[in-house]
């Protein structure tokens, strides 16, 4: 199948009750809960996390980098837990415990001049991943998340992120969150990163290797996050990948680089309403 098909027909099944939706011309009516009117009050929560994580992917030596926060929900809704492990995504689907919409997120440049493990390498350029997600509340202390994004720029690869976590509110203020996390690549992604083809492999002293789709990593996280007020949140949070497969077995990684991938960081956020007509 090709990375296109792939990815639409992933998006497809990842969004299946909006196919539905169209389908019925009369769930199009804006009184019909599963699409929010555009009119009324939003409550958006805008932040800013700085973490530290592997400063591309495979590698041992880890870079400072920005985590925006951004999320929007109608005024007066049950707040949902949100993963600082998300990307920034927007719910146009809002029914029950389902939530479903666009995701987008960005992923800098790999330049082989910055690292000396890179040598020889070619450079990748930043990519701008744009997809679609969907999460369901099993119950109000469990959340399942999909995530399924398309490259653009330096790579033009698909990527699918699973998680879930157990949510457990210590009090008003403080609560802690943790599960499992699964990523699943096709080629273009792997090879972008994972690859070395012969020329490389002439200038940088690896084998050539070609890396193939499938299973990307496994692992967990956790988060805490403490409510200073209403409007004013802390947050902080761990994040372990363990590269597999065909990924885990790149020269790149098993000579220069490591299976184990660490994130952690700190974040903080500000929510306000606001009114649209």
């Amino acid at each position: 199948m090709s990375a296109s098909r792939m990815f639409w027909s992933a998006l497809a099944a990842l969004s299946f009750p909006s196919a539905a939706i169209a389908a019925d011309p009369l769930v199009m009516l804006p009184s019909v809960p599963f699409v929010p009117s555009a009119s009324g009050g939003w409550t958006v929560t805008l932040g800013l996390g700085a973490a530290m994580k592997p400063s591309y992917p495979g590698a041992d030596s880890w870079m400072l980098s920005p985590k925006p926060i951004i999320s929007v929900r109608r005024a007066g809704s049950p707040e949902r837990f949100k993963s600082m492990r998300d990307n920034p995504s927007f719910a146009l689907i809002d029914y029950g415990g389902f939530r479903a919409g666009p995701v987008g997120t960005y992923k800098s440049a790999r330049k082989a001049g910055d690292h000396d493990e890179l040598r020889g390498l070619n450079d990748v350029k930043f990519t701008v991943e744009i997809g679609g997600f969907a999460e369901y509340y099993a119950f109000d202390w469990l959340r399942v998340r999909s995530e399924v994004r398309r490259g653009f720029g330096g790579h033009e690869g698909i990527v699918a992120d699973f998680s879930a976590d157990v949510i457990v509110p210590l009090n008003e203020r403080i609560s802690l969150s943790a599960g499992p996390r699964y990523t699943l690549t096709d080629a273009k992604y792997a090879n972008t990163y994972f690859g070395i083809s012969n020329s490389e492999a002439l200038a940088s002293g690896l084998p050539a290797y070609d890396a193939k789709g499938g299973s990307n990593a496994v692992g967990a996280g956790a988060q805490v996050r403490y409510k200073l007020n209403a409007q004013w949140e802390l947050r902080g949070y761990v994040e372990y990948d363990k590269l597999l497969g065909s990924v885990a077995d790149s020269p790149l990684v098993t000579f220069r680089g490591s299976t184990d991938q660490i994130t952690y960081g700190l974040g903080v956020a500000y929510s306000f309403d606001v009114g649209v007509r």
